[in-house]
């Protein structure tokens, strides 16, 4: 009786809130408790581009707790975390016509980048060449991507954004096939698969933020250093004013 009564009593486990996966609008709230921690002389520039870049790479709630918990958060409280369903853009992304289904680069080169559409199965091949593969701004015909790579005495870089889940699984013979790019990624968005082989050749996955994230960032440090050097001018501004002053008043004694 009391095996059972233990087991019907037993609460079924939570998950980890700190694995839980960050959206862009907690990430933009993170964002603007930098800025004002900047603006008020809390954090100096070197610290607040660490942070903000940190911030905007972030794939969890876990990675960006600890960017603001020495902080004080704007409005006495902290930014509150979205609910599981707020939307990250991902479900307006699967869906449509592939724009090609593969790519061939024989002593030259290829890029699929912007906003085309990748296709169930995409397939690259470089000879003596190199390919780009840019996911970051692209649409997907489904939900699940595999992306086969055939590198012979050529390359081919994937480059993803930071919340796409991604899964590494290729060979390299005589060459290199980069599995340090898998990740997991946010579950309402696409799952890339990347395989095939490299013989003298090699097959990367790197995580770069989107071209929109990092103009921003840009923006960001450009706006912030400008209102820092007219600090300083004032600042010395001021301290000539306090001179001249303290001089005209030291004649006027003697």
């Amino acid at each position: 009786m009391t095996s059972a009564g233990s087991s019907q009593g037993a609460s079924p486990d939570l998950p980890d809130p700190a694995g839980m996966r960050a959206s862009d609008a907690e990430r933009e709230r993170i964002a603007e408790v930098l800025r004002e921690a900047v603006a008020e002389g809390r954090l100096d520039m070197e610290e607040f581009d660490e942070r903000l870049g940190a911030a905007y790479a972030a794939r969890t709630h876990g990675e960006l707790e600890p960017l603001v918990r020495d902080l004080p958060v704007p409005g006495g409280a902290a930014p509150a975390p979205p609910s599981p369903a707020d939307p990250t853009g991902w479900a307006e992304r699967i869906g449509g016509t592939p724009t090609s289904k593969w790519a061939v680069a024989i002593m030259g080169g290829f890029q699929r980048k912007g906003t085309w559409t990748v296709p169930r199965a995409f397939t690259a091949l470089t000879v003596m060449g190199g390919g780009e593969i840019d996911l970051r701004e692209a649409r997907f015909e489904d939900r699940d991507v595999v992306i086969r790579c055939f590198a012979l005495m050529g390359g081919v870089e994937i480059i993803v954004p930071p919340d796409l889940e991604t899964h590494v699984s290729g060979i390299g013979l005589m060459g290199g096939f980069d599995h340090t790019g898998s990740a997991d990624g946010d579950p309402t968005g696409p799952r890339v698969t990347v395989t095939g082989l490299a013989i003298f050749g090699g097959v990367s996955v790197e995580r770069k933020l989107r071209k929109e994230e990092h103009r921003r960032m840009k923006e960001e440090r450009r706006r912030l250093r400008a209102e820092h050097r007219e600090e300083l001018r004032g600042a010395r501004r001021d301290e000539r004013k306090e001179r001249r002053l303290s001089l005209e008043k030291e004649r006027r004694e003697d």
